[in-house]
């Protein structure tokens, strides 16, 4: 028999909390007497049920508080970083406990419909031109997400490399620790190869029109997979699978989040 998901399993856990909490940006002073300010642990699982079971806005759980109100703190986190800061407390925790595998690291993109359009959107050239999102995402050696960037899905996976390198989350080793990083032949184009030069590694890149040769080399290791991996997992946060925000910054706020789940997962700070 299956087993029947509750509230519970889509709640931000005791130990993930104590981490969020010390992120939380103080409320702003109320201008006027009013009702009390929504507890932010509630507020914060009705998004990540949001998050996770991609529902809308209005159909969330009353037990979250009113959807409004729900979304009206999103808003106000999204504006603070504070998505970003748990992405980047994630990593730091995994560095720590795990160790990120930056000397092997790898990028691709992945393409979503948007069919409420926005800034970041554009026509879909494998979906008969319908509206589209497309999210250029690094990870490291492992499949720990490191940055994450979005445009239309019009726009050629080229075009995001650079500003996926901008946006990794937190810093880069020196450039003393050898970095290789791994792309399709989707990226073999001789200013990308240069670019990837610039920003200090060494670049995999497949070839165009060279076969898919299976390599029985001792000890050889696939390593571009893990990218994909981490796109699927990204795709399991339903609100991911179909970008519904019209607003790019909401968003990445949502991809953010995602990531910081996966990191924190990958730490064993929960199941």
């Amino acid at each position: 028999m299956t087993k029947r998901k509750t509230g519970h399993d889509y709640e931000i856990s005791d130990e993930l909390w104590t981490i969020i909490t010390a992120l939380l940006p103080l409320p702003k002073p109320k201008k006027k007497a009013g009702r009390p300010r929504e507890d932010d642990r509630k507020i914060m699982n009705g998004i990540f049920y949001l998050l996770r079971t991609g529902c809308q806005w209005k159909a969330l759980p009353r037990c979250y508080g009113a959807p409004s109100t729900v979304h009206d703190r999103f808003q106000e986190w999204q504006r603070s970083g504070l998505f970003d800061k748990m992405w980047q407390s994630g990593l730091m925790d995994y560095d720590k406990e795990e160790g990120l595998e930056w000397e092997w690291q790898a990028i691709d993109g992945a393409m979503t419909k948007a069919p409420l359009g926005g800034a970041g959107t554009g026509a879909n050239p494998t979906d008969r031109g319908k509206k589209g999102t497309k999210r250029s995402l690094l990870t490291d050696g492992k499949g720990i997400p490191l940055s994450v960037v979005v445009d239309g899905a019009n726009r050629h996976d080229k075009m995001l490399v650079k500003g996926t390198f901008d946006a990794i989350i937190i810093e880069r080793p020196s450039h003393k620790v050898t970095q290789n990083i791994c792309m399709d032949k989707g990226y073999d184009f001789p200013d990308i190869r240069q670019l990837v030069d610039d920003y200090g590694y060494t670049a995999h890149i497949r070839k165009r029109g060279e076969e898919n040769i299976r390599r029985d080399i001792p000890g050889y290791r696939a390593r571009r997979w893990v990218v994909e991996r981490t796109h699927s997992w990204l795709n399991r946060f339903r609100r991911l699978l179909i970008r519904w925000e019209k607003k790019i910054e909401n968003y990445l706020a949502m991809l953010h989040f995602a990531c910081a789940w996966i990191t924190f997962r990958a730490a064993g700070l929960f199941g």
